[in-house]
């Protein structure tokens, strides 16, 4: 399944799994990726290659640039627009 905009969800709250400075940035992962991993507590991997355990606060940082970059750069989702 490709990642179409519809297909993804902002999760703005990082939980450390590696160093760098995407540990100050929300990320961009699939939606129902971003969903299963806050149900289970597993990682997720963002569109910009971050690994991640999100949560539910995501007003605590700025978007990653490189996530927004690629979200942007992608076709619309399935229905058209």
């Amino acid at each position: 399944m490709g990642f179409g905009q519809t297909d993804v969800l902002e999760d703005r709250k990082t939980v450390p799994t590696d160093e760098g400075d995407h540990e100050r940035f929300s990320h961009y992962a699939p939606k129902d990726k971003v969903t299963e991993a806050m149900v289970m507590g597993t990682p997720v991997t963002a569109l910009c290659g971050k690994v991640w355990v999100p949560n539910r606060s995501p007003e605590k940082y700025p978007v990653c640039p490189e996530c927004k970059e690629i979200y942007e750069s992608l076709p619309l989702g399935g229905d058209g627009e």
